[in-house]
């Protein structure tokens, strides 16, 4: 039998079983068409899956929606769910503030007030530059941006705010008002400034089961590592030895990735693929014996705790531990795909921070658990846009339709991921 025989052909093929892909899957059968997804990993879902260890649930890394879009509200909203304000706290040496930080300065002592908002009123009139740590310092002053953003960019992007760009801002950083920061100097009873009032969450099965009705009516192929794509021969290759011949391909895939597996690329687009970086995400995972978590998520500027921020599966819902036990997630972000961690000493750092904050000793915790996620958060180095539109010009041309977060390799949430997916097509 000739290697041509063996070769499968099929109407759409798409690459990756996270919610984008799931999205192109569902556009494919609502116009009559056969897709097949072909995922890595041995379950769909992607960064919206989830885990779980000795009854304790775990999501791969922060999730709530706060999807507004009727085709995704359709979907998502099968799933009974939980409501949650969009109360976060910070923490800060030895004290919570609430978020955003600038906005609640009065648990820090008066002479600390003082001269952050004496800093604020001193701030530049004008940008210093195009790059994120001139629009925080031009916005908070150099006392307010020095502590608190600037420092914590550090934490979650791992590269400095000086070589990040303004693009991916939006709505996620609020801008500063003076009658904000004085009102919250004098009084911890501040309004919620986050940019949604409420967040979803299902009451079970973690953040996946939202998108479980797509799971459910979409052909999955799982265990299927693409490594290999012919663009002129319009063939997919797996890394189980399996092969496809497509009419239509969808990826998911990361940029860079997809860049690097298909030979035929022009070199100027694998080199400007090589230059779009994203985090990877280390997650501890922290489960413990009585309930002692009550926020749902919280950020931390110390340069001795690691991660940047966490949050709490069993606030998100109940279901996700064992009766009378609670839980929260610690994530730590390294700059590309590697962790620049050691996996038992971030465990070890993260319980320390248990107890700096007050939260948990030793004794407390039932699970605690240590794993990487190779793609995290797309990273807006200053130029990075232009090596992104080379590499989404070459896939256009080449008949790939790219999607989703790192497919788009933009900061697109779940619900904007879907509806990349959903377009794609």
């Amino acid at each position: 039998m000739t290697i041509e025989n063996t070769i499968e052909d099929l109407d759409v093929v798409i690459l990756g079983g996270g919610v984008a892909g799931l999205g192109a899957a569902l556009k494919a059968r609502e116009t009559g068409r056969t897709a097949v997804i072909f995922e890595a990993r041995d379950s769909a879902g992607g960064l919206l899956d989830n885990f779980t260890i000795d009854g304790f649930r775990f999501d791969n890394a922060v999730h709530l929606s706060f999807a507004t879009e009727e085709k995704v509200r359709n979907i998502f909203d099968r799933t009974p769910y939980l409501t949650h304000p969009s109360d976060s706290y910070c923490f800060e040496g030895d004290r919570w503030l609430k978020h955003p930080v600038q906005n609640n300065l009065a648990p820090l002592e008066p002479t600390d007030k003082v001269e952050l908002i004496k800093s604020f009123l001193a701030r530049p009139s004008a940008l210093a530059g195009d790059d994120y740590e001139s629009w925080l310092r031009h916005q908070y002053g150099d006392g307010i941006a020095e502590r608190y953003p600037i420092r914590y960019t550090q934490k979650y992007w791992a590269t400095p705010a000086s070589a990040l760009s303004t693009n991916w801002i939006g709505q996620r950083m609020r801008r500063a008002e003076l009658d904000e920061i004085l009102f919250g100097a004098m009084t911890t009873q501040t309004p919620n400034t986050y940019y949604t009032k409420e967040m979803r969450y299902p009451k079970a099965g973690g953040y996946k089961a939202f998108i479980a009705p797509l799971i459910a009516d979409a052909d999955i192929r799982t265990g299927h590592a693409a490594v290999e794509i012919d663009t002129a021969a319009r063939t997919v290759r797996f890394a189980n030895g399996a092969q496809v011949r497509y009419r239509n391909l969808v990826s998911t895939l990361p940029l860079p990735v997809l860049a690097r597996i298909t030979p035929d690329a022009p070199a100027t687009v694998k080199q400007a693929a090589s230059e779009l970086k994203a985090t990877s995400i280390d997650l501890v995972s922290v489960g413990f014996n009585k309930p002692l978590v009550k926020d749902l998520w919280f950020y931390i500027y110390d340069d001795d705790v690691l991660a940047s921020r966490a949050y709490s599966p069993s606030v998100k819902s109940p279901e996700n531990v064992p009766e009378g036990c609670s839980s929260l997630q610690f994530e730590i972000y390294s700059r590309g795909e590697e962790s620049s961690y050691d996996g038992e000493a971030l465990k070890q750092n993260t319980l320390a921070a248990l107890e700096k904050m007050g939260i948990a000793k030793a004794e407390d915790i039932a699970v605690l658990d240590h794993r990487v996620l190779r793609f995290g958060n797309v990273i807006f180095d200053q130029g990075m846009e232009a090596n992104r539109q080379c590499v989404l010009d070459w896939a256009r041309g080449a008949g790939i339709a790219s999607c989703g977060r790192f497919g788009e390799w933009d900061y697109l949430w779940s619900n904007q991921s879907l509806l990349s997916g959903y377009n794609a097509l």
